[in-house]
């Protein structure tokens, strides 16, 4: 009954201080108050994603162990259930699966080591004397292009190696060799309780989440596993596919080194865009030293014409489902990985880059991506 003998003035003044948070939301929610709070949230984004960083380059001894264990037991990992379907114990199919996959590694590293260390010294050379006669016949041109002087780049190389920074280099590279060893024994060891309880510790990891979140993150689990080996298992064959075009093809050319140029085309095969450039470039180099430009065009259009049936027949095929990346978000990753990992770094980002985009895709549902990231259908008028 008081409210209806309420002064007037009294009444408004009610009303204005109700409608004064009103006033602000929207003041937050439009034109530069909305603008302010995205910079805000992109801000904290951007600074989380930093510490992120930091943490794992400071922790790279650990990560990248780690993630590369994860990335073979998840190629492994078809192999090892097979098996424990079949009744193989749990314990026999981890070590079986373990024992096999090292033995393809060190089989691997063994043949590349073999074929390479006895020819290094000539496939060195060659690929220096292809440098100095592509740097002449650049200055043979009507117009003027800087040239690389190789005289001067060697005399760095030569002071460079009798200075006291290669010392202090030398030592560094101990210690990057008891690194490498460390985390060798480290990706074993992680590899194995990988394969063997796999499963078991991703549940464990998965208890504080429940209901929708729970689900989840199951998806995002089997995603990452399903990429990352369905990654390796593609990259293994689209290298090995590589190697053998173009080896076959410097075989019929008779270019001396074939083997090892075409074991180096398989390794850098696992560098996405630039890999594959790179190792066409050496062998052109050393076709034009030991048979002339005639040859070195042909290999350049051999690693043109694998690369193009690997690009548009067999990547398509082998690896649709791992890798659904943009060659501009391809390229992206590799310069962040290399800044960041160096050939490691240029190796891992890529794999990681897809499993970002597939835990987008699965974020609301098996065939649900995220929100944001949803296709957008135009208006109907």
């Amino acid at each position: 009954m008081l409210g209806l003998f309420r002064r007037p003035e009294t009444m408004s003044s009610s009303l204005s201080d109700a409608s004064t948070p009103m006033t602000e939301t929207r003041l937050w929610s439009r034109g530069f108050g909305l603008a302010a709070t995205r910079s805000l949230q992109t801000l904290s984004v951007l600074a989380l994603v930093a510490i992120g960083v930091l943490v794992i380059t400071q922790l790279s001894l650990v990560f990248i162990p780690v993630t590369i264990a994860l990335i073979l037991a998840s190629a492994i990992h078809p192999l090892v259930a097979f098996m424990r379907r079949r009744g193989v114990p749990s314990i026999l199919a981890t070590w079986i699966a373990l024992i096999g996959i090292l033995a393809i590694l060190g089989g691997i590293v063994w043949v590349i080591v073999l074929t390479v260390r006895s020819q290094w010294d000539d496939l060195i050379e060659s690929a220096t004397d292809g440098v100095t006669q592509v740097t002449a016949w650049l200055d043979t041109l009507p117009f003027d292009i800087a040239s690389i002087d190789l005289d001067e780049v060697w005399a760095g190389v030569g002071d460079f190696l009798t200075s006291a920074s290669f010392g202090r280099g030398a030592l560094a590279g101990v210690s990057a060799t008891a690194s490498f060893f460390t985390g060798l024994a480290l990706m074993i060891v992680v590899l194995f309780f990988f394969l063997k309880d796999g499963p078991r510790i991703w549940e464990f990891l998965l208890r504080p989440f429940t209901g929708n979140s729970y689900e989840r993150a199951r998806r995002i689990g089997d995603k990452t596993v399903d990429v990352f080996g369905g990654y390796i298992r593609g990259t293994s064959i689209v290298a090995a596919a590589d190697a053998l075009g173009i080896g076959i093809g410097l075989a019929i050319l008779q270019i001396p080194l074939a083997l090892p140029l075409a074991v180096i085309v398989f390794l850098t095969a696992f560098i996405p865009l630039v890999g594959a450039t790179a190792a066409g470039i050496l062998a052109a180099l050393v076709a034009l030293v030991t048979h002339g430009p005639v040859a070195a065009l042909i290999v350049v259009g051999i690693v043109v014409l694998v690369n193009q049936l690997e690009g548009n027949f067999l990547q398509p095929v082998v690896m649709a489902r791992s890798l659904k990346l943009h060659a501009l978000v391809i390229l992206l990753a590799l310069t962040t990985g290399t800044i960041l990992g160096g050939i490691v770094g240029a190796v891992l980002s890529v794999p990681i880059a897809a499993v970002a985009w597939g835990i987008i895709t699965v974020w609301d549902g098996p065939h649900t991506p995220a929100k944001p990231f949803r296709k957008k259908r135009p208006e109907t008028v």
